[in-house]
């Protein structure tokens, strides 16, 4: 790109970016702009650097973040091709001209220069060149800090990090010399009287930047400052400078304002477990009952089952939560003590606000995982005018994995479910389980009622993508469409139609073990019939049900078939 020869300084060079997706290169077409080539800097001065930098910038239309990366490149060739007097100086010369930018290009510029900087390799230089570097260095930070140069202050940390700028340069930068004592202590004393106005400026982060680097000591107020100002990650980073006795107040001021996670992520990164047993404890308890309250037994189980105490805490969330099951499978399998003299509150007690097979009237919940069952059940189905359709599966709790596949799918009348064993179905009679199910779901004489439909339609072609029955469809109706529902999933709509809503603690359960527990069949039964109930109740006017405004031709609402298949046909980028 940068071609005509060392020291012409207005030669133009055609070209014009344009990016082939293809092959990520640049290609040079025809659009002009004046540029010096960078191959040689032996003739440049830096005022005449930042201007073609500039002008590469301004040239093209990529965006901000793309060309910066494409320069810094650059600017790192160029640092290779004999700046003079050398590199580090041409650079700190250069950060003392950027400001005649302006701040729109100061900060991005000095950023770019002080990495690619960073990056030079395999360039010794000579120890006067170092020297020269570092006290121009030093004189640029004094002059930030005495703003007679206009730069960002977050410039100031990098210069001192990458010259190594230390107490004496900056004395020798201010007073010319730092043999006397007083000069010294005045050094400091400006040092700190600075460190004081970004403490009340609150630039935290500069101000303990300047503190770790001059070995400024300050008391238990700056850190009580930091954390009413709620600069977190500032107070962390001074606290770790200073030493334990500091991160341990750190911890117990995170303790006081209740950020248990941050006092727990403290205390893990530095040890202190035996120091703060209590809060280590409490966020632990913290996240099991978040846990808990979401259904997510296992996930719980598994981050407690190393302390015996924190599973003994599960265990009294599964019995608050009513969650019989969970008490004894836990209680038996870690030989827990104690907790067969306990009981778990009844059904009658802790579920009277929730709809169970009870209080839906629901007669029969049948089981299906032979071609018999399946036989049977599909005969009562295309008796039915209206049924309620879910799925569920074993949840997956690693970030990135594939998700499990659909391990049973319930369909239901008003008051019967049949639980049809997917897995099992698909091994032994794939053949006829895909017969039997389009009979059900391509069937314009059923009305099949879902929730959130479009989630499990995708799971289930997902999982079984080689039947044909997940494919199409026929007379579907999402209640979360049709009632615009996005808060309070399925429970809530329940509650508002029904007047109750559903019990959600087993949703997130193993459904791939078996047999399934008795609540977890329950629980799969009650969420397909349930959504019969709701259309009943809207739409047939039931006793009893509570009002809902606004009552919506359900028939503009339907899935069809078409709607499945060109979602089906997106995904896989037909």
């Amino acid at each position: 790109m940068l071609r005509n020869a060392p020291g012409s300084m207005h030669s133009n060079v055609q070209m014009e970016e344009s990016w082939n997706g293809k092959n990520d290169e640049y290609v040079e077409h025809e659009k002009t702009i004046c540029l010096h080539a960078f191959s040689d800097l032996s003739h440049i001065s830096p005022p005449i650097f930042i201007y073609l930098l500039k002008e590469c910038y301004l040239c093209g239309t990529r965006k901000a973040t793309h060309k910066f990366n494409v320069l810094q490149q650059h600017v790192l060739q160029a640092l290779y091709n004999a700046p003079q007097p050398d590199p580090y100086t041409f650079i700190v010369q250069c950060l003392y001209i950027l400001p005649l930018l302006g701040l729109q290009y100061a900060e991005g510029f000095s950023h770019l220069l002080i990495c690619s900087l960073k990056h030079l390799k395999n360039r010794k230089l000579a120890i006067e060149e170092l020297s020269e570097a570092k006290r121009l260095a030093a004189q640029l930070f004094v002059d930030i800090l005495a703003a007679s140069i206009n730069h960002e202050e977050r410039i100031l940390i990098k210069l001192l990090e990458l010259f190594e700028v230390g107490l004496k340069d900056v004395g020798e930068a201010i007073y010319g010399s730092i043999k006397k004592n007083d000069n010294i202590e005045k050094t400091k004393a400006f040092i700190e009287r600075h460190i004081f106005d970004f403490i009340d400026s609150q630039s935290f982060m500069t101000a303990t930047g300047l503190i770790e680097h001059f070995s400024v000591h300050l008391g238990e107020s700056f850190l009580v400052k930091m954390m009413e100002n709620r600069q977190f990650k500032a107070a962390e980073k001074w606290a770790l400078f200073m030493g334990k006795p500091m991160i341990c107040l750190l911890v117990q001021k995170y303790a006081e304002m209740k950020m248990l996670k941050n006092a727990y992520d403290v205390i893990k990164r530095n040890n202190l477990k035996e120091e703060f047993p209590d809060v280590h404890r409490l966020y632990k308890e913290s996240s099991l009952k978040k846990l808990a309250e979401k259904g997510l037994w296992d996930i719980a189980e598994l981050r407690a089952m190393k302390d015996r105490q924190l599973l003994e805490f599960v265990v009294y969330l599964a019995m608050e939560a009513g969650y019989a099951e969970k008490v004894c499978e836990l209680r038996d399998r870690y030989s827990l003590e104690g907790f067969d003299k306990l009981t778990v509150p009844d059904k009658s007690s802790f579920g009277a606000c929730y709809l169970d097979p009870e209080k839906l009237m629901i007669d029969d919940i049948i089981w299906v995982d032979d071609f018999t069952g399946l036989i049977t059940a599909t005969n009562f189905i295309e008796g039915c005018k209206v049924v309620g359709i879910d799925s569920e599966w074993k949840p997956n709790y690693q970030k990135g994995s594939k998700p499990n596949k659909v391990s049973i799918m319930q369909i239901a009348s008003e008051n019967r479910a049949y639980i049809f064993d997917l897995i099992k179905l698909h091994q032994d009679v794939p053949k006829e389980l895909d017969k039997c199910f389009r009979r059900i779901l391509c069937s314009p004489n059923i009305l099949k009622l879902g929730y959130n439909l479009q989630c499990d339609l995708h799971h289930l072609s997902q999982s079984y993508g080689d039947l044909e029955c997940f494919r199409y469809y026929e007379m579907l109706l999402d209640l979360q469409k049709l009632f615009n529902d996005h808060g309070g999933g399925l429970s809530g709509l329940a509650e508002k139609v029904l007047g109750a809503g559903l019990n959600k603690t087993r949703r997130n359960s193993n459904w791939e073990q078996r047999p399934l527990s008795l609540n977890q069949i329950e629980y799969a039964a009650v969420d397909a019939v349930v959504l019969v109930h709701i259309f009943h109740c809207i739409y047939n006017q039931t006793p009893g049900c509570k009002e809902v405004q606004g009552k919506a031709e359900w028939k503009s609402h339907l899935f069809p078939a078409w709607a499945m298949q060109n979602a089906r046909t997106r995904e896989v980028g037909l």
